[in-house]
């Protein structure tokens, strides 16, 4: 059996596993594994079984020859957790994107996706800010003014992929991957409340139409361009009336907006409906009722859930014959493993006759 030194890595990597204690786990020196990772050393056939059992994939997963893709243009920490991802966090994450990327050029081999919608490319740099490009991306897309509704229906529409993911316990709040030949492939961390995994969302949107290379600014824009787009400063005017902008009416429009408070915080100050001695009153009050660290939990609302990635799968499982272990050998993944890494109980608790939104290819 062939064997790519670049999928040992990635299942190490995907685990969490240094590659000094994956060495005293398989049984060699550091070096040697180094040099096995590298293609610069055949592994015995024990080795691979070693491997196989400890990072929990077939040993066919040790011979695929997809290509393994490296860090994506930006990768948002989590809010309100820390500033920064660890170099391990960081190989953990882009080890699961790639998985996910490989299982989903597997998935679209017997099935199309057929976007409603296009996602234009409009560089900052030429329309000068984020609140400009995210007024002509809801032109774009002909939305009416106020709310969006489901912001995750609206990517799928536009043909983005969607996945909620723990990352492996990462602080790693959103992420966007992009590789030739497949639809934008986004993971959000489900370790996040529904406000703040909207607004991740629309933060990685704003990457995709706005950024095709890493500036300094990027992120800033990013955010700019989700409060933009989520709570357009001219259609939230007037939902701020003339009276004082307080905590009961941020949470009044907190169940209209589907932001969170905060957000609109910043909304009324774009809105001019702030002093500065107002808004940093309300951040005082913030403080003072801890709503920065965690916005209280009876104003949260159900998160979005993706259907473009079940209805794959349901049109394999329902349509294609496939079964569970199927499946697994088709995306060369552990089979114990394969129905909570795509939450396949809930993905068929209801069995369409046919997937919307899919074409199966004959």
């Amino acid at each position: 059996m062939a064997f790519s030194g670049a999928m040992l890595r990635l299942a190490r990597q995907r685990r969490g596993i240094r590659q000094n204690e994956a060495a005293q786990q398989l049984g060699v020196s550091p070096s040697d594994l180094s040099r096995i990772e590298n293609d610069a050393k055949e592994p015995p056939q024990t080795f691979i079984e070693k491997a196989a059992a400890a990072f929990r994939v077939p040993e066919g997963f040790f011979a695929l020859t997809d290509t393994v893709y490296g860090a994506p243009v930006s990768v948002h920490p989590m809010w309100r957790k820390k500033a920064d991802v660890s170099a391990g966090e960081l190989d953990s994450v882009i080890a699961e994107l790639n998985v996910r990327i490989m299982h989903l050029r597997r998935l679209l081999q017997a099935t199309e996706i057929n976007p409603s919608r296009t996602i234009p490319q409009l560089d900052i740099e030429e329309y000068g800010d984020a609140e400009t490009v995210a007024g002509l991306l809801r032109r774009h897309w002909m939305m009416p003014a106020g709310p969006v509704k489901n912001l995750t229906a609206l990517l799928e529409e536009a043909g983005v992929i969607v996945v909620h993911s723990p990352m492996g316990g990462s602080s790693v709040s959103g992420v966007t991957f992009r590789v030739p030949g497949l639809p934008p492939l986004i993971v959000l961390n489900s370790d996040q409340p529904a406000d703040r995994m909207r607004f991740t969302l629309s933060h990685e949107l704003g990457h995709i139409v706005m950024h095709r290379f890493p500036t300094p600014t990027m992120e800033k824009e990013a955010n700019d361009f989700a409060s933009c787009f989520l709570v357009p400063t001219q259609d939230v005017k007037s939902h701020f009336g003339t009276g004082r902008v307080d905590l009961p009416r941020l949470a009044a429009l907190k169940r209209v907006w589907r932001v969170s408070m905060a957000s609109l915080v910043f909304a009324a100050d774009r809105a001019g409906k702030l002093t500065p001695a107002q808004k940093n009153y309300i951040w005082q009050q913030f403080s003072v009722a801890k709503i920065r660290m965690a916005e209280p939990p009876e104003l949260d609302f159900p998160r979005e859930e993706p259907t473009i990635i079940k209805s794959l799968l349901r049109a394999h499982i329902e349509n294609l014959g496939y079964s569970i272990a199927d499946l697994a050998r088709m995306l060369t993944m552990n089979e114990l493993e394969l129905p909570d890494f795509y939450d396949l109980i809930e993905a068929l608790r209801d069995k369409p006759t046919r997937p919307q939104g899919l074409r199966l290819i004959k």
